[in-house]
C-alpha cells in the first residue's frame, strides 16, 4: 500500500490489520516481546472479565472519559444516549421503541 511519507512522496509501505499484529507479536521469541505479551493477556483477560460482568466496561468508558478530561455532566450524557441507542436497536422496531417512550 502506498502511504504518504514525511517529505510527502508516496512509498510503498507493509500494512496488516490488529489481528495480524497481534498474531505477529505473539510469534515472536525475543525477551523484549514479553512486556507487550504480558500487556495483551491482561487486556484479554479485562475483556473477558467485561464479557461476563458488562458493568466493569462501564466503569473503564467512565474512568477513560475522566482520563480525558470530561466532566461528570458530559460522561452521564454520553452514556445516557448509548443506553438510548442500544435500547431502540435491540427491541424488535421503531414502533416498540416509541412506545416506551410514550
Amino acid at each position: 500500500m502506498k502511504l504518504t511519507a514525511v517529505d510527502g512522496k508516496q512509498r510503498l509501505t507493509d500494512v496488516a490489520t490488529a489481528e495480524t499484529l497481534l498474531r505477529l507479536v505473539r510469534s515472536v521469541p525475543s525477551p523484549k516481546a514479553e512486556p507487550i505479551k504480558l500487556w495483551l493477556a491482561k487486556v484479554g483477560y479485562q475483556r473477558m472479565q467485561e464479557m461476563a460482568d458488562p458493568a466493569l466496561s462501564l466503569n473503564r468508558a467512565r474512568e477513560t472519559w475522566q482520563k480525558h478530561g470530561r466532566s461528570e455532566k458530559w460522561i452521564q450524557q454520553r452514556m445516557t444516549g448509548q443506553e438510548t441507542r442500544a435500547m431502540i436497536h435491540g427491541l424488535a422496531g421503531w414502533e416498540n421503541a416509541c412506545a416506551l417512550l410514550l
